[in-house]
């Protein structure tokens, strides 16, 4: 009895083993071809296109001061951190040499200008003594005009005709001779006036080196860089080479964030669009900004130079600066800090979204190809090939699942959001699309048999041909 028994529990099991890899082989045969995919319904949302880029803190306005002449600092009057007002003197040069050179000039300024008024007064005496000479030539004129009238009727003696001709002759020369002379003290007071002029322009010179071993603030502002010390050397810029630096002067009344923006993304940066700003020294904090210049010149992103400095093309990725003006900065701000602004470049509500995983690009020839083989025509010749441009072009789509097939379905988008994008043409609300997985996507084909399956199971492929 215990041996039928056990023949009998042998039967069943092996009855059920069967039973078992006969439904296994029917379910994979229907699953045979069927690519399991991940999907969605077509929704509605407010969507933000945001452009994030990566910089550092500046001061709107801001100085780099460096020296302009030789010397030895003697006197840093400022400390690095300090607030200062404009006019305000930030340190002073070792400056025996120029104010010595200063008293010396104007020194001979005051003997050139005794020169001058000496000149003058000789010009005065020169003058009046052209005036007597012409007087007095004027009354030996009449004398002898008489004196040729008289001796025509010969009622003067050749003596006394020769002694008038005599007085004549030497009236006009000593008028002459006080014309040469007058000219030439004109002459003595010109280069006199000259000299002088040269020794004035002369104490501009030195009294503007003299100045320039005094720093001012040219701005109101904060000290945010000092890297010198007292005793120290400075010397000018040289042609293209900068003067020794001596300190920087921010104004931070007006905080900026300088960032780099890709140049993918820089045809939608515009001017006032509003920002939000995170700074790396206040983690727990975001401030407001908006757009206030925007960069023409591409920055090469290795280098960071301008490609017009660059004497051939680069295929190196590029940005473009962009700056944006803090509303509200911390008071303790510092330039240089690492910050991060985001960019509101547009915003659309209530729109038509799919995540951006679903959007995928196909050949018009494929799609062609597939709808063909659909309608039973033979595979050969509805096998792709793209004989033309048009076959070849690329259409953007998404797959909608419909009959337990994915339709490869032509659209439009808008703005791209953070992780969805807007589609403004071929999809409506409650469209089941096929979100995922990627490798699903970048394979499947249009018209493909599919299945629904969650995130969580495997995941399919799609079928090959």
């Amino acid at each position: 009895m215990a041996l039928k028994r056990s023949r009998k529990i042998a039967l069943i099991v092996a009855g059920v083993l069967v039973l078992v890899v006969a439904v296994s082989v029917i379910i994979q045969r229907r699953k045979a071809g069927v690519v399991a995919v991940q999907a969605g319904k077509v929704g509605r949302q407010n969507l933000t296109s945001i452009v994030t880029a990566s910089g550092e803190v500046r001061p709107r306005n801001y100085v780099n001061i460096n020296s302009q002449s030789f010397g030895k600092i003697i006197e840093i009057l400022v400390a690095e951190g300090d607030r200062v007002k404009k006019g305000q003197v930030l340190l002073r040069l070792e400056a025996i040499q120029p104010a010595a050179d200063v008293e010396a000039q104007r020194a001979f300024i005051k003997s050139a200008e005794a020169a001058v008024e000496a000149a003058e007064a000789s010009l005065r005496t020169a003058q009046a003594e052209l005036q007597r000479s012409r007087a007095d030539f004027d009354r030996v004129a009449l004398n002898w005009e008489r004196a040729q009238g008289l001796h025509v009727d010969q009622l003067i003696s050749e003596q006394e005709y020769d002694a008038r001709k005599a007085e004549f002759e030497g009236a006009k020369a000593s008028v002459e001779l006080s014309q040469a002379r007058l000219g030439q003290t004109r002459a003595e007071l010109d280069r006199s006036r000259s000299i002088l002029n040269q020794a004035r322009a002369t104490l501009t010179r030195v009294s503007d080196v003299l100045q320039k071993t005094i720093y001012n603030s040219p701005i109101d502002g904060v000290i945010t860089n000092l890297p010198v010390h007292a005793g120290e050397q400075t010397v000018p810029g040289i042609q293209n080479s900068p003067g020794s630096f001596l300190m920087t002067v921010a104004d931070m009344s007006v905080v900026t964030a300088e960032v780099k923006v890709d140049e993918t993304d820089i045809v939608n940066v515009h001017l006032d669009q509003s920002a939000e700003v995170t700074i790396d020294a206040f983690p727990k904090r975001t401030f407001k900004g908006t757009v206030a210049e925007i960069g023409t010149t591409a920055l090469v992103r290795s280098t960071g130079r301008s490609t017009t400095e660059l004497q051939t093309g680069t295929q190196e990725a590029k940005d473009f600066k962009v700056v944006v003006t803090l509303s509200d900065p911390p008071e303790i701000v510092r330039p240089g800090l690492s910050t991060t602004a985001r960019i509101t470049t547009a915003t659309r509500e209530n729109v038509v979204a799919v995540p951006l995983q679903a959007l995928t690009i196909r050949r018009r020839g494929d799609i062609e190809a597939a709808e063909r083989i659909a309608r039973g025509e033979k595979t050969a010749e509805a096998a792709p090939v793209a004989k033309s441009e048009k076959d070849k072009e690329e259409l953007q789509g998404v797959f909608v699942v419909q009959d337990g097939k994915a339709h490869f379905k032509e659209v439009k988008s808008g703005i791209t959001g953070v992780t969805d994008i807007e589609i403004t043409e071929g999809l409506k609300e409650g469209d089941q699309i096929v979100t995922g997985s990627y490798r699903v996507l970048r394979e499947l084909r249009h018209l493909a048999k599919v299945r629904i399956e969650k995130p969580s199971e495997g995941q399919g492929s799609a079928p090959r041909e």
